[in-house]
């Protein structure tokens, strides 16, 4: 269990905590501003930079993924850039390459030109459009905030999150993420359709004279900050017991659960252990709280491990959707 035993300790964290709540607060406000109906897609992307981690948002084309990362960029106040996966997007085009120059003595040698990964917030636009050689090009810097050019190592600038977009896999001219890339995306948030109040606003909004405009609400320095507060925060022994159980469960080999051992082909790793761990922490601190609950872990449980779990062909041939198996891991912990 980690917990705080300092009571001046406890006292100083419990201040921070609610100065971040009360942050977070203004930057909510600041992204309602221009992104409508969209609450709960908005408070995961959130979590998953509060974590730390990277965030793969999955929807069908128009439904405001890029600009929710545009915004955030600007409400957040971190350097972005933006990638558009295309078929014959190359790794240089991502990562940078190395150039031979010339200089006034005529001697030669190599020069590192940075590529657009060198930023604190990286939008990957329709990510599984381009080939799993160039999808992976990202795994080095999404798991060590560094690159690897010609045996030398780059770092990342910090903080460096990766904010993918998604179409769904059925449509033409995609291709399906390798499993080792998407185990490192924190969370996979599925964007759906606005309800009729949201897209009557959204509607007023955008098509007027004038249109509301995000403000910058946070720096890179106090994001940094808060996600090292995430990580100082007490979780109590339910809520460690409830991820293990949750996680093992969703494993064919350490699972007692029979849906699971039948049909699911893999389930997810210990990284999805440790994306509930920090994600339970920031959506408490969200929510006005110091410490996460067993509803924390309900709560994220899809995000968290839908992308981590494959179906067999068992499933498959049985109609077995993931979704009842999350549904039936969720229901163990009552």
């Amino acid at each position: 269990m980690v917990e705080v035993a300092d009571p001046t300790e406890a006292r100083m964290l419990v201040a921070e905590a609610e100065a971040l709540a009360e942050r977070l607060g203004r930057v909510r406000q600041s992204v309602g501003r221009v992104i409508f109906g969209q609450e709960q897609v908005v408070e995961r992307t959130l979590i998953t930079l509060l974590s730390g981690g990277h965030v793969l948002l999955v929807g069908v084309p128009g439904l405001g993924k890029t600009k929710l990362v545009e915004t955030l960029g600007t409400v957040l106040g971190l350097d972005a850039k933006r990638v558009q996966f295309t078929p014959d997007l190359m790794p240089s085009d991502i990562l940078g390459s190395e150039v031979l120059e010339e200089d006034q003595a005529g001697r030669r040698h190599f020069r590192f030109i940075k590529g657009p990964i060198f930023c604190q917030l990286l939008m990957a636009d329709e990510i599984n459009r381009a080939s799993p050689r160039t999808q992976s090009a990202l795994l080095q810097a999404m798991q060590e905030h560094k690159v690897a050019i010609a045996g030398e190592v780059h770092p990342l600038p910090g903080p460096f999150h990766v904010l993918a977009t998604q179409n769904p896999i059925e449509q033409e001219g995609t291709y399906p993420l390798p499993e080792a890339q998407l185990d490192r995306f924190l969370l996979e948030i599925d964007v759906s359709y606005p309800d009729l109040a949201a897209e009557r606003a959204m509607l007023l909004a955008t098509t007027g004279a004038s249109q509301a405009q995000p403000v910058q609400a946070m720096s890179g320095p106090e994001l940094l900050a808060a996600q090292t507060l995430i990580r100082r925060l007490p979780v109590g022994e339910g809520v460690v017991e409830a991820i293990l159980r949750l996680v093992r469960g969703a494993r064919p080999e350490t699972t007692e659960i029979e849906e699971v051992r039948r049909h699911l082909s893999y389930g997810p790793g210990p990284r999805a252990a440790q994306a509930l761990m920090l994600a339970t922490r920031a959506r408490a601190v969200l929510d006005g709280r110091l410490s996460p609950s067993v509803e924390d872990v309900l709560a994220l449980a899809e995000p968290v491990l839908r992308h981590r779990m494959a179906l067999n062909f068992s499933a498959r041939a049985d109609g077995v959707h993931l979704s009842e198996i999350l549904d039936r891991l969720k229901a163990q912990l009552g």
